[in-house]
């Protein structure tokens, strides 16, 4: 009997919100990774990190990190935006894999560049788009996929909040070089998708405004792209909406898909939920499923409920780790996310000149 191999010994840098609720647990969670080390300055978070994995060694810099570099097999980046490049170019450099958090840079030059550094040195860099496993979207790419709903004309993606006194934070500052805002943030996932389901995009016009007393980014915008197949997709991303709209429709010559709410497991995640531990992971009750259908509205009941695929984030990793060990590719590749990024710079420019922008 062939032996297992050990797992894959994983450093992560940074344990705010992304590195704690999200990259944490799903490392823990995938099959062949280990969580080896959390890099965090904070005394809070470093105790937060040895309650959550009492195994895990906590170091307060990047640096002692990389110091250990032939002690690790991956290096995930889960600090703020405007550190993910200096970082990953580190890790690539000290030979180690990477997975960065989404936006993976703040343009689309650095992606590149990134990328084939990466190349150069034979090594995985994946970025970390976790919502291409959201119940939702695997829902729809299934219904694509399967034809029913014929040619696909338009799609719409909102991702809505109410969140009418600003944070503060990182997130959104007004700093240029923090790589803040709704447009970089959610909307690196609402472009993702689109792109993902829709290929290339051609044109992007985009409006993008501060809606709210005292806030300094973007917290109010809307993207139109359309795509070489001639798809259009309206995308929002908002922190001033009162009533939320549709997380999806979609409408083709067939018929249109329509559908509420978002993925629970962000939620369950917050919550201290665990994958492996939850019977019921990425799931969601009937009364949330999206409907299908033509020429009546699903808020009337037109149409048909359409039952809603799990969500699966930990199929993020657990692809990272077959990666890694060449059993499969790269779940989301650089190159990927530059293209999202090109539409995301097309859509800054776009919303700042008053323009249509060809790509």
């Amino acid at each position: 009997m062939t032996a297992a191999a050990p797992p894959l010994r994983v450093g992560l840098i940074g344990y705010g919100l992304a590195g704690s609720v999200f990259h944490a647990p799903l490392i823990a969670a995938a099959e062949g990774l280990a969580l080896d080390t959390v890099v965090t300055s904070n005394p809070e978070r470093q105790a937060q990190a040895k309650a959550e994995f009492p195994d895990v060694r906590t170091v307060a810099t990047p640096d002692e990190l990389f110091d250990r570099a032939t002690e690790l097999d991956l290096v995930v980046i889960a600090s703020p935006n405007r550190t993910h490049v200096p970082l990953a170019t580190t890790a690539l450099k000290a030979g180690l894999p990477v997975v960065v958090d989404k936006p993976v840079a703040g343009t689309a030059a650095e992606a590149r560049e990134l990328a084939a550094l990466a190349e150069d040195r034979g090594l995985l860099l994946s970025v970390f788009q976790n919502r291409r496993w959201d119940n939702d979207f695997l829902t729809l790419r299934s219904l694509l996929d399967e034809g029913a709903l014929g040619d696909p004309w338009r799609f719409e993606s909102r991702f809505e909040r109410w969140r009418p006194q600003p944070k503060g934070g990182w997130r959104e500052s007004g700093d240029p070089a923090e790589i803040g805002g709704l447009l970089y943030d959610l909307g690196s996932h609402i472009v993702d998708q689109a792109l993902v389901l829709f290929g290339p995009a051609t044109e992007v016009y985009a409006e993008s405004v501060i809606r709210r007393t005292g806030a300094e980014t973007d917290d109010d915008t809307f993207i139109a792209v359309t795509h070489a197949n001639g798809v259009r997709s309206h995308l929002y991303a908002s922190a001033t909406t009162a009533q939320l709209g549709p997380r999806f429709r979609v409408l083709g010559s067939k018929a249109g898909y329509v559908k509420y709410g978002l993925d629970p497991q962000e939620d369950a995640l917050r919550k201290g939920e665990r994958p492996g531990t939850a019977a019921a992971w990425g799931r969601e009750p009937e009364s949330l499923y999206g409907r299908i259908g033509a020429g009546e509205s699903p808020v009337s009941g037109g149409g048909r409920g359409v039952p809603t695929l799990p969500g699966d984030y930990p199929a993020y990793y657990a692809a990272v780790a077959k990666a890694l060990r060449g059993e499969g590719p790269n779940p989301v590749t650089a190159l990927e996310a530059a293209a999202a990024l090109d539409v995301l710079e097309a859509a800054r420019r776009s919303a700042r000149d008053k323009v249509t922008v060809t790509l």
